[in-house]
């Protein structure tokens, strides 16, 4: 491999374009490759769709000069130039992508969610041992300014221990592809969405004793049972009318203060301490800024990312875990470790 991390994107829709412009910002990599069926995208014109600001440039997101462009994901991995993938096609895609991507030699970054069935995910993680590729979940809340914070300000427990956590994470079903409305192939709000938040409570406060969810697919509410009966955590994610703002928002309450993030304030994170509310400053970028350039590290010093199949198959049972509470209206425990 050169000294340069060579990187290609498949699928140039709101999500490739949203990678696209994370490598073009990020250091020690460059864009050499992108696949996608539409000849327009391939010429590096950006279009509209999603719910934040990807960071894309609404000028051209690459020079087709530079950067070959493909209509197929195979012609795309047959280039010997290319070290890195993102897959940023529709879901049922992107395990049979992923696969096909380190059988040629390349490393995988995979949009959430990997798959609607955790089975293939598992045997996912089995192709990556074989072909001994990393395979990374795009899990970009790990990265987030502000979420950063929250996981390190549970860890080290400088403001005590945490008493209760409450997620929200809800907008407008995503219109740009027609898979969204088919729940088979999407798994609805709950496995798309919601996924998020259930990624982030498992990696900072492990596996919980069990789940109760209320709702259905589309709009689902989970409170997650730690053996700590005092600690309180739920999560909402669902998917409203077309129209309806994008909102992402935690409360986390400690001994020491309340932290109160909203992505749609100026100062998005707040501390309310000592009767005084004062904004948390957070570092520039967003998410996908961060495990683009995690991934990308990880592949130019050979380390495997922090982010593995292995977490994506753990936040998986526990969705599946939900949905099982969601079908039978009960709690539903976990096996325990």
């Amino acid at each position: 491999m050169s000294d340069v991390v060579r990187v290609g994107v498949v699928g140039l829709g709101f999500m490739g374009q949203t990678h696209v412009a994370a490598y073009q910002s990020a250091d020690g990599v460059t864009l050499v490759a992108v696949a996608d069926a539409d000849e327009a995208r391939r010429t590096g014109h950006a279009s509209a769709g999603g719910n934040l600001d990807s960071g894309a440039s609404s000028d051209r997101l690459f020079d087709p000069a530079a950067v070959r462009g493909y209509a197929t994901a195979e012609e795309l991995f047959a280039n010997d130039d290319v070290d890195l993938v993102s897959i940023c096609t529709p879901t049922p895609s992107h395990v049979d992508l992923a696969a096909a991507a380190m059988r040629a030699g390349k490393h995988v970054l995979v949009e959430k969610p990997i798959a609607v069935d955790t089975r293939q995910i598992e045997r996912l993680a089995g192709i990556a041992a074989e072909t001994k590729r990393y395979c990374m979940p795009a899990m970009c809340m790990r990265f987030w300014p502000g979420w950063t914070w929250l996981r390190d300000t549970i860890a080290d427990k400088s403001l005590g221990q945490l008493r209760s956590l409450s997620l929200q994470r809800i907008g407008a079903r995503p219109g740009w592809n027609g898979f969204y409305a088919d729940t088979s192939q999407s798994g609805g709000a709950l496995v798309d969405l919601h996924v998020h938040d259930s990624d982030f409570v498992h990696f900072c406060l492990g596996r919980p004793a069990g789940v109760t969810s209320v709702g259905h697919v589309d709009a689902v509410t989970t409170m997650y049972h730690y053996d700590d009966a005092d600690l309180r955590v739920v999560a909402e994610g669902a998917w409203h009318h077309e129209g309806t703002d994008f909102r992402m928002r935690y409360v986390a309450d400690f001994d020491a203060g309340t932290a109160d993030f909203d992505i749609a304030r100026d100062e998005p994170l707040q501390l309310a301490r000592g009767g005084a509310l004062t904004p948390v400053d957070l570092p520039a970028g967003n998410g996908y800024d961060g495990e683009i350039r995690h991934m990308v590290q990880a592949v130019a010093e050979g380390q495997s990312p922090d982010v593995t199949l292995a977490d994506a198959i753990a936040t998986h049972r526990l969705l599946d875990a939900e949905r099982d509470s969601l079908e039978r209206r009960v709690r539903v425990d976990l096996p325990r470790l």
